[in-house]
């Protein structure tokens, strides 16, 4: 009974002085922020897309397995996880200072005593026993909240780590979304030149043999070779990117270089819509800002954990216990110990060290909200940037349509007027090699606009990480290896 009583005395006490604690430093309120009405871009169409797999909007299934695959075996997302359950751990580790801390320990010895010191034992032989157990409890009084704003710090870490996570989530998605499209970009710019270059091939042999009968001269024998060696050379080119960005969207699904899988061609990709949103969203749909948010109540925290220095420190411990030198009578009333001690240390003279860790606190807290205050900016910045970029690049689109149009009835007129005898060789090779390089740009630009959208969503975030998020613990099927190929 009487151990009973010790311990709702001691824990009694504690509570008391916690509960009556108060916290120092300033708590933490998120400050009103400036943000525009609208996007200076903003498109008139645009449909709630916030919490959709958007990238099935593309209808390419190869695209999406990708996805899934990237997700379940991406280094990044997997170093990320292990950083969540890192701060999770610091959590906890800082959270258990606010709780008593409650051991036991037990010890038995034989030990024999110097019968010729100054003080001989009197009424025991020189060899006897000592038996001891006891429970040790040890109590930190949070009475100015230290140990409060250091588990309000952890735990704003550990949801600064999750919106990493997440963050991390919502660029490697964006990213295989536009490696894959500029993959897709790049095989069809290779089939382009390898037409080009199989039709000025024929046009060489043509002109050799009209050559070798009299009808052309040498010299429109070389400007054909010329345009054809021109074309091959475009054909390395290209293969050499294809490689390397096969060999880098292999890496980003967690696999060794390699090649990929292909789905439906560029120009048979469906075009996503426009996510909705206004630029208040962002606050609450960018895991960046909500990161950084975190960062800012961690550092906000930290000013109230370094000001409590100033002010005393309350620590109860007790011990409740038995010792005896006979372990038959270990458990006897007369072999009962214990303790019940409460500690103070009040800090008089220091330096400097506490106001230089309150000065250290309120810089960092100052940089976070400063680096805070520069998210939310360079995050309406990056939206505004995506959806004009999104609307030029289609009209740019537009207009280089019309242009290899044109260009196609200009190289069959040249090449007509150049067999009926009334312009040189020279304009049929000007309109051949315009054409080839509109063909070009008209496919990057194909190409750009589709990664355009896929910018757009992950500047503005969304639910739709969430959906991915799940995504990140299923086990996907590894693209079986071998030549890449299309899956017509």
């Amino acid at each position: 009974m009487r151990r009973e009583r010790l311990i709702s005395t001691f824990a009694g006490v504690a509570a008391a002085l916690s509960l009556g604690g108060c916290l120092l430093g300033p708590n933490y309120s998120r400050q009103p922020v400036e943000t525009p009405a609208t996007f200076r871009f903003a498109a008139a169409e645009v449909a709630d897309t916030a919490n959709s797999e958007w990238w099935k909007q593309f209808q390419d299934p190869v695209l999406d397995e990708l996805i899934s695959t990237a997700l379940a075996n991406n280094k990044d997302v997997k170093i990320a996880a292990a950083r969540v359950e890192q701060f999770m751990g610091q959590f906890v580790t800082t959270r258990a200072a606010l709780f008593p801390q409650i051991s036991a320990g037990g010890t038995a010895a034989r030990q024999r005593a110097s019968q010729a010191g100054p003080q001989p034992l009197v009424g025991v032989g020189p060899v006897f026993n000592d038996f001891e157990l006891s429970v040790s409890a040890a109590w930190e009084i949070d009475l100015f909240g230290r140990n409060r704003r250091l588990t309000e710090a952890a735990r704003a870490n550990l949801l600064s780590g999750v919106e990493g996570r997440r963050a991390t989530i919502l660029s490697l998605v964006a990213a295989v979304a536009s490696s894959y499209l500029n993959l897709r970009s790049l095989d069809k710019q290779l089939d382009i030149a390898k037409a080009t270059t199989a039709s000025r091939a024929e046009s060489v042999h043509v002109f050799t043999l009209r050559f070798e009968g009299g009808e052309v001269s040498q010299m429109e024998v070389a400007q054909s070779q010329s345009e054809y060696e021109a074309s091959l050379a475009t054909i390395p080119q290209i293969e050499t990117q294809i490689a390397q960005t096969e060999d880098a969207l292999s890496v980003l699904l967690g696999e060794n270089p390699g090649p990929i899988l292909r789905g439906r061609p560029l120009g048979e990709l469906a075009t996503p819509v426009i996510p909705a949103g206004l630029p208040s969203d962002l606050l609450e749909r960018r895991p960046d800002l909500l990161q950084a948010e975190q960062d800012l109540i961690a550092a906000n925290a930290l000013i109230g954990a370094a000001r409590a220095l100033y002010f005393p420190q309350i620590s109860l411990t007790g011990l409740f216990g038995t010792a005896s030198g006979q372990f038959s009578s270990l458990f006897t009333g007369p072999a009962r110990v214990w303790s019940f001690a409460g500690q103070v240390t009040q800090p008089i003279f220091t330096a400097g060290n506490i106001s230089g860790q309150v000065q250290t606190a309120e810089a960092q807290q100052q940089a976070a909200l400063l680096t805070y205050q520069k998210a939310i900016q360079i995050a309406f910045q990056e939206v505004d940037d995506a959806l004009i970029s999104s609307q030029k690049l289609h009209e740019q689109l537009e207009i280089q349509g019309r242009q290899v149009t044109a260009l196609s009835t200009y190289s069959r007129l040249a090449r007509a007027r150049y067999e009926g005898g009334y312009t040189s060789y020279i304009e049929v090779l000007d309109a051949e090699r315009s054409l080839f390089n509109a063909q070009l740009s008209q496919t990057q630009t194909q190409a750009a606009a589709l990664v355009s959208f896929v910018t757009l969503y992950k500047v503005m975030g969304g639910g739709w990480v969430m959906e991915a998020d799940k995504l990140t613990t299923q086990q996907t099927a590894t693209p079986p290896a071998g030549p890449a190929k299309t899956v017509q």
